[in-house]
């Protein structure tokens, strides 16, 4: 049986604990697939994973920034990206080809509609019984915690940025 993860809040940690997820999938033999929503920019831990024969990722082929600062032009674009990106994981998790799906920022496409919301819904709610799924992100609409088995919650409660120290290689990003 396959149970969904979340991992969500306003702490650093989400991305780092599914893919710490993926690392024991990836040792246990399973099968990963990770689709990065919205990250477009190089990121350490693609190094690490691109020397895992079974574990894949696919992301935006460029960095759009915040959503918050997307032009109407790039969100046209990343909606695009991203729904042919979920399109293909969730044929991959129907098919039986992945054992673990991971949707980093699921949350941040999903609440900015940077994705096609019905697709979205029909891959949680319709998930394949034979792969684990895990969703990252902040707000977290009820009825995915609802859906979901386990709900880890990553609270910030201080954080370099606070005191003007920018993202870190091989911490942050």
């Amino acid at each position: 049986m396959a149970l969904t993860h979340i991992y969500c809040g306003n702490g650093k940690g989400k991305t780092t604990a599914a893919l710490g997820l993926a690392m024991r999938a990836s040792g246990a033999g399973m099968k990963v697939h990770i689709v990065q929503l919205i990250k477009g920019s190089d990121t350490s831990e693609l190094s690490s994973i691109s020397q895992l024969s079974n574990i894949t990722v696919v992301r935006p082929p460029k960095n759009y920034g915040f959503t918050r600062s997307m032009s109407e032009a790039d969100k046209s674009e990343i909606i695009i990206c991203h729904n042919e990106m979920l399109s293909e994981a969730y044929k991959k998790m129907c098919g039986n080809e992945i054992d673990m799906l991971i949707i980093d920022e699921f949350f941040a496409g999903y609440n900015s509609e940077l994705v096609d919301i019905s697709l979205a819904e029909k891959i949680v709610f319709e998930k394949s019984e034979s792969c684990e799924l895990v969703l990252t992100g902040r707000n977290p609409p009820e009825k995915f915690i609802a859906a979901a088995d386990y709900v880890s919650e990553i609270t910030a409660v201080k954080h370099p940025y606070e005191k003007g120290i920018s993202a870190r290689r091989g911490i942050e990003f």
